[in-house]
């Protein structure tokens, strides 16, 4: 009996440990930005899938993140738009390919978040020089609010410099220019 007993904690225990596990997954709500960004850039018939629609911007991103947002949409890219942005944020572009060795990875702690990386080739249509082949990096901030993962920030390499762009940076920038 004491044996069953012992065996049925173990199982309840990490049976427990996972389900938390999975709830605070950093990667969750980093792997559905990268699973519509492939989508918008398949080639075909496909309904584009806006990252920043009302139901995403409610899941997927902290409220300080949302809330640059909102101040930034007061301003859209083009006028018969909603978006602050006249680019692909993810790929850091408006040209590319369809993405290809897309991967996703936890990298840990950074000024108070998760970051999670999300790598992928989004030019390799273009040629087979190496530029075209490399791997683009983009950074996700993921903090825990409300006891689940969300995007706090979105870091884009510069291609000039190789440095990273902070998306919420760029929100305040357009908020304050107004567009």
């Amino acid at each position: 009996m004491r044996i069953v007993t012992l065996a049925s904690f173990l199982c309840l225990s990490s049976c427990l440990t996972a389900g938390v596990a999975l709830a605070g997954d950093p990667v969750v709500p980093v792997r559905e930005v990268m699973d519509a960004t492939t989508v918008n850039w398949q080639e075909g018939d496909h309904e584009y899938q806006d990252l920043f629609d009302e139901p995403r911007l409610g899941r997927l991103y902290s409220k300080d993140f949302v809330a640059k947002y909102r101040a930034a949409a007061k301003f859209p890219a083009y006028d018969e738009g909603t978006s602050p942005f006249d680019y692909d944020v993810i790929v850091n572009g408006q040209d590319g390919c369809p993405l290809q060795d897309t991967a996703i990875a936890v990298k840990g702690p950074k000024d108070g978040a998760t970051e999670v990386d999300a790598t992928f080739k989004n030019m390799s249509c273009a040629g087979t020089e190496p530029e075209y082949q490399k791997l683009s990096t983009v950074k996700f901030l993921v903090v825990e609010e409300g006891g689940k993962p969300v995007i706090d920030d979105i870091l884009t390499e510069n291609f000039d410099d190789g440095n990273f762009s902070s998306l919420k940076g760029i929100m305040v920038e357009i908020a304050k220019q107004g567009g």
